[in-house]
């Protein structure tokens, strides 16, 4: 459809990856009006994503970078994976928790402030987190058992999920997940201080360009740092 809008006898790369973009997070919205402010925060939110996501062990390459407005997000940085995984390691779920921190990282860096931009990414950082503790057994202090059950019961008009532990467990499984979190946010935090270059580089070509290939980043990350 895209390239029979665009007149093209063949359908090229852009095509399928505006299409997939579109699939995944909605059409562009260049209609919606945003500010310089906005912009800019936008900017070195993905572009936070983007740099701790480079410097992570496990992480996937960085497919693509936009601050155009998709959807609900102001801008999205996608990646895709390298090889298929049938398994997910402890520190795999871990650095896919750095990368999700990694905008609210860049924005408490460069303005000293941070914003309701990160919430989805809060929002999936806490359910991983949640699940490696409480799910997968991968907490010491919790050991090899799982805490979360899929049931559901019907509780005062509305339906909730049964609880098979004390409120002793719940508080542990609480501060262990809060553990994750803090760790992961410190590692964030770490990246991008070390290679805070590289932030600045790749937020001034987004600025410039609000879109960003993957292949336009990796020449930028993998250029001579300061």
């Amino acid at each position: 459809i895209l390239a029979t809008r665009a007149e093209r006898p063949v359908i090229v790369n852009e095509d399928v990856n505006e299409a997939m973009m579109k699939v995944i997070a909605g059409p562009e919205k260049r209609s919606r009006i945003r500010t310089e402010r906005d912009q800019k925060i936008t900017a070195f939110h993905e572009a936070g994503h983007a740099v701790v996501m480079h410097y992570l062990e496990t992480a996937d390459p960085v497919h693509h970078i936009t601050i155009i407005p998709r959807g609900r997000s102001l801008g999205t940085t996608w990646s895709l994976p390298g090889e298929e995984r049938s398994h997910l390691t402890r520190n795999e779920m871990f650095e896919d928790i750095v990368g999700l921190l990694g905008g609210r990282a860049a924005e408490e860096i460069v303005f000293r402030d941070i914003t309701t931009g990160a919430s989805n990414d809060i929002d999936r950082a806490s359910d991983t987190a949640r699940d490696m503790v409480a799910r997968f057994g991968m907490s010491k202090r919790l050991g090899t058992i799982s805490y979360l059950s899929d049931d559901e019961v019907f509780i005062g008009g509305s339906y909730g999920k049964t609880k098979s532990y004390s409120e002793q467990v719940a508080g542990t499984i609480d501060e262990e997940v809060k553990t994750v979190i803090d760790s992961a946010y410190n590692k964030a935090l770490e990246l991008l201080n070390t290679h805070r270059d590289k932030l600045d580089a790749v937020t001034a070509f987004l600025l410039e360009h609000e879109n960003m290939t993957g292949d336009q980043f990796r020449t930028i990350m993998d250029g001579e740092s300061s």
